[in-house]
């Protein structure tokens, strides 16, 4: 595409827009605090599952003091089967900040937001654009992918090449009175017509642009990365005091969040087998073992919680099913 056609295409792409652009919760507001939070609730979490949790979430965090004002368990607790908790601590801490150097109101400055913890690139975009109406620059994996397409450009969008020249387009393309419609079709261009695997190129509104010769083919990316398995021995034992589970030290992942206590394999092997369960995350295949443990000697990050309180505490999903799924049967 020729740069003389830059804004015809932007204008095309954000008429239909406002026309078929979907409904989100998130999109029928101009609060920047909502639409941070939605922005870091979708980061490696898809539509449906945010859909399920962002209304009840913004419910009981519906200000940055509200989130600043919460202890970092109950955070946890919120974010659990989202995943990826390090997201919601740096929500907290952008809060904190908020609350400690702007008052408690959202920042309305690039400067500003860019220098809340945990805000990159792309959430600046967003915030910008999407609360502020500002023409801001906004690249996610959608966007990358029209791009490559759009131009015919064989560079991995993963390398950082592929980042620099998808943030220039990004930034000479955006529409300079309706960015906040812009960057929400270009986003959806990619999520419903422009898909990975089979683009619906008769039906895009900005087919008259592309230079695609091969549509399927782009965008190019980088080698994966090689999926790594792992298994893990872990005990569940009951006692009058309650259930025992560790508590994660600072440095670890699921720092502040708690999870059942893990053993080597030689230690347990000989205790009845309750079940074995299998999840991935990230780049790892995880299986866990897990047996019941009928005497078990603490260790020093190790405690007892007392049943009642074992929904209020947080741990990672996979803990929580087989809280979920043992507890009331186990004694």
């Amino acid at each position: 595409m020729k740069k003389e056609h830059y804004a015809d295409f932007a204008q095309a792409l954000t008429d239909w827009f406002c026309t078929h652009g979907r409904d989100y919760p998130w999109r029928r507001t101009r609060d920047p605090w909502a639409i941070l939070v939605s922005e870091i609730m979708l980061q490696q979490t898809t539509i449906a599952t945010v859909l399920g949790r962002y209304e009840a979430w913004m419910t009981q965090f519906p200000t940055p003091s509200a989130l600043a004002e919460a202890d970092e368990q109950t955070a946890l607790r919120s974010w659990e089967g989202l995943g990826y908790y390090r997201r919601v601590r740096a929500l907290r801490a952008a809060a904190i900040t908020i609350c400690e150097q702007h008052g408690g109101i959202f920042p309305t400055t690039e400067d500003a937001i860019r220098a809340l913890p945990g805000i990159g690139d792309y959430t600046v975009g967003a915030v910008l654009s999407f609360a502020y109406n500002r023409p801001a620059p906004l690249v996610d994996a959608n966007v990358s992918r029209v791009f490559a397409r759009v131009f015919n450009d064989s560079t991995p969008v993963d390398s950082p090449a592929g980042r620099k020249r998808h943030r220039q387009l990004a930034a000479q393309l955006v529409h300079p009175t309706n960015p906040r419609a812009y960057n929400s079709a270009l986003m959806e261009l990619g999520q419903t017509i422009c898909t990975p695997a089979s683009p619906t190129c008769l039906l895009c509104p900005v087919r008259s642009f592309c230079t695609a010769t091969a549509p399927s083919s782009l965008p190019v990316k980088l080698p994966k990365t090689k999926i790594t398995a792992l298994e893990h021995w872990d005990i569940w034992h009951i006692s009058d005091k309650g259930l025992l589970m560790e508590k994660q030290p600072g440095g670890k992942r699921h720092e502040g969040m708690y999870r059942l206590p893990r053993r080597e394999q030689q230690e347990i092997a000989h205790l009845p087998h309750l079940c074995d369960q299998k999840y991935t995350v990230t780049r790892y295949k995880v299986t866990r073992h897990l047996y019941r443990a009928d005497i078990a000697s603490p260790l020093p990050q190790e405690c007892y919680i007392p049943i009642p309180r074992l929904t209020d505490i947080p741990m990672a999903s996979p803990d929580r099913k087989l809280v979920s799924r043992f507890c009331n049967s186990a004694d």
